[in-house]
């Protein structure tokens, strides 16, 4: 009896670990030999019917001396379309379109919305693993650069009314601004809990000023709000 109580135990926990999946780890790190995977919070899909889909941004940076070498996300629903800005260059590889920080676009392109949330996951290998731009000829008097950065901030949502700015560095000016809300739960966010925060973005004197309202449920929860100053320097 006490065999076939241990067969049975072995049995399952066999069972529990080929099921298993590391938490905060998706395919993030498949084909690196030596990865960091990080894991971001299940950001809130802005929604709506019109053509014109309006789009969340979510930025996760890889720890000093590391550059994004690959890219997964989980959704909440099918019809999350979820990509990321990468930059021009060749080849496409880590080092040259990625860098230490990665923002993920997500947008809404179902038909009915219930909170829909994406969780977006990057895997960090050793900067020295990138690539190297080689010149080739160019077609224009100036090839593709970065001509603007991205000034990041995330905040803790706490319930109750608060006020989150951020701005560019002496010497820039601003030329965009979006703000997405994010839930660091194991499992996709209700559309109940979604409801819990709500914000509103404004530019005031050069500055992008988010005001955050948390309901009261929010207490148990951790729940972040990021903010995007997207700025340039050129003239």
């Amino acid at each position: 009896m006490r065999l076939r109580l241990l067969a049975v135990a072995i049995l399952a926990l066999a069972g529990a670990l080929a099921v298993a999946k590391p938490a905060g780890s998706a395919n993030e790190c498949d084909g690196l030999q030596v990865c960091i995977p990080i894991a971001g919070p299940w950001v809130v899909v802005p929604t709506s019917s019109s053509p014109r889909r309006p789009k969340v941004e979510w930025q996760i940076t890889c720890p000093r001396g590391h550059v994004a070498g690959g890219l997964d996300a989980e959704l909440s629903h099918r019809a999350i379309d979820v990509n990321f800005l990468g930059t021009l260059g060749s080849p496409v590889n880590p080092g040259v379109s990625t860098g230490r920080s990665v923002v993920f676009v997500g947008s809404w392109v179902g038909v009915n919305p219930r909170g829909p949330t994406f969780k977006p996951y990057v895997g960090c290998m050793p900067a020295s693993g990138g690539g190297s731009r080689v010149p080739t000829s160019v077609a224009q008097p100036f090839p593709p650069g970065q001509p603007t950065a991205r000034r990041v901030k995330t905040v803790r949502v706490r319930p109750g009314t608060t006020t989150v700015t951020q701005s560019c560095r002496r010497g820039e000016r601003l030329v965009g601004a979006s703000h997405a809300f994010g839930f660091d739960t194991r499992t996709p966010p209700s559309a109940s809990l979604v409801s819990t925060i709500r914000g509103g973005l404004s530019i005031r004197a050069g500055r992008v000023v988010v005001r955050v309202r948390g309901d009261a449920e929010l207490g148990g929860i951790r729940a972040r709000v990021q903010v995007h100053a997207v700025c340039s320097s050129e003239r």
